[in-house]
């Protein structure tokens, strides 16, 4: 007899609602199961895959971590999603769009075509979740989001201030702050970093939460604090996976030891929903290192808390 489950939901769902029932291991890999499509009439979210690692400094391979972030995804598909206790998509209709199509030759047309694609994306209103790839997609998407909404205030978790110096024609996963700031695509006053383990020339201004900092804080005084830096202004949340401690997050480019545990920073997320946040990216996970997919279950679940907090913000609107 066969089954009556739905099975491969992501591309036999009439729906951007509903839950999935495909079984966790098996079935077509999209980011907890939405459907794969490239109409996203309607939707309120789109899920979207930016593959490029051209531009590390240190390890490659972050080419291949939407797909693993996907794949780590699937066992949120069919539950009321934690700590939420929400079935995320009664009322939230969300589109995977699958991945940008990148140039492996011709890098330097990538920039602009990530940027005139993630524009479109949100031309209609609709919340853009993006999943790197290496941290330079975080520049085009900041241009289009600041395009659309005007400056905006940066959220970044990282364990790097990526504010090295740019000429205008690099790319790297290491300047896109510098690039933010001195086209006047963020403003350093309103924007903060968490979790920075490393030394940079240049802050621009920006606050700054050290790991050492961020060690002795708990998750609430670390979510007040970032709240006050951006007060009511619209923002972007970006979070590079090396944030986290190599304990939590192995599978990344640049790796720093003494971060904080994923549990910390998903206690944050969860706390900044009242915050105008107007796109977010989870990006640098590269699965070559990663062990048991530590690191791709915690950028899928960053994704989830990221898609978690959209929620319940429309739902409160």
């Amino acid at each position: 007899m066969a089954s009556k489950a739905n099975a491969d939901y992501a591309i036999t769902a009439d729906s951007l609602y509903g839950k999935a029932r495909d079984n966790t291991f098996s079935g077509v890999m999209s980011f907890m199961r939405r459907k794969y499509t490239k109409d996203i009439t309607g939707a309120d979210v789109v899920v979207w895959g930016i593959p490029l690692d051209t531009s590390v400094t240190n390890r490659s391979g972050a080419r291949f971590g939407p797909q693993a972030v996907r794949r780590a995804s699937a066992i949120f598909d069919n539950d009321p999603q934690y700590p939420f206790n929400l079935d995320l998509f009664k009322n939230l209709a969300v589109a995977d769009y699958g991945d940008c199509q990148l140039a492996y030759s011709r890098v330097w047309e990538n920039p602009e075509r990530i940027e005139t694609e993630a524009a479109e994306l949100i031309a209609n209103g609709a919340y853009l979740l993006s999943l790197g790839g290496d941290h330079f997609v975080t520049w085009p998407l900041l241009k289009a989001h600041a395009e659309k909404y005007g400056p905006l205030a940066l959220i970044q978790f990282d364990a790097h201030q990526d504010t090295w110096a740019d000429d205008g024609e690099e790319i790297s996963h290491g300047n896109f702050v510098t690039r933010a700031v001195r086209e006047g695509i963020i403003d350093p006053d309103r924007s903060i970093q968490i979790g920075i383990r490393t030394h940079a020339p240049e802050d621009f201004g920006i606050e700054i939460i050290y790991g050492d900092e961020l060690e002795e804080m708990s998750s609430e005084e670390v979510a007040d604090q970032i709240k006050q830096r951006v007060g009511n202004m619209p923002c972007y949340l970006t979070f590079d996976i090396d944030c986290l401690d190599v304990a939590s997050a192995p599978g990344t480019g640049t790796p720093v030891a003494g971060g904080p545990s994923s549990a910390k920073m998903l206690s944050v997320i969860r706390k900044l929903g009242s915050l105008d946040i107007k796109g977010s990216d989870v990006v640098e996970v590269a699965p070559a290192y990663d062990h048991a997919d530590m690191t791709a279950i915690a950028a899928s679940t960053i994704a989830l808390y990221m898609l978690g907090i959209r929620a319940e913000r429309l739902l409160g609107d």
